[in-house]
């Protein structure tokens, strides 16, 4: 369940991760929780408007996040953060952004604001 999925998160221990690692689990949660309840009411149509509303208006799911995934190359994005060109060193997307066959071969690619490994629509 997610509360105790947040719960895990939160009382992980921090030794050893880099600063910015220590948020990563709490995002994934949030990103997971979030593409529950969208699937729910968009793909499955198993909720109703109401119900949608409610999650999203009492910080169930995050709404912002949502519209972002109804437009068109956000289908898969991670987190706000890597689409605010202020969040990042040269004012542009993170790098979690760049579709894999844009990359260097055999690059691993890992977003600082949450961990991601991409979230490019077109991979």
């Amino acid at each position: 369940t997610y509360p105790c999925s947040i719960y895990i998160a939160e009382t992980e221990p921090t030794t050893g991760k880099r600063k910015v690692e220590s948020t990563w689990g709490i995002t994934r949660v949030h990103h997971q929780r979030s593409r529950y309840i969208f699937d729910l009411y968009y793909k499955r149509k198993a909720i109703s408007l109401e119900l949608f509303t409610y999650c999203v208006k009492h910080g169930h799911a995050d709404g912002t996040l949502m519209a972002k995934w109804k437009k068109q190359g956000f289908e898969k994005l991670c987190c706000l953060q890597c689409v605010q060109p202020r969040d990042t060193s040269f004012g542009t997307a993170c790098i979690c952004r760049v579709p894999k066959n844009k990359l260097e071969e055999g690059r691993v690619v890992e977003c600082v604001h949450c961990g991601c490994r991409g979230c490019a629509s077109s991979d």
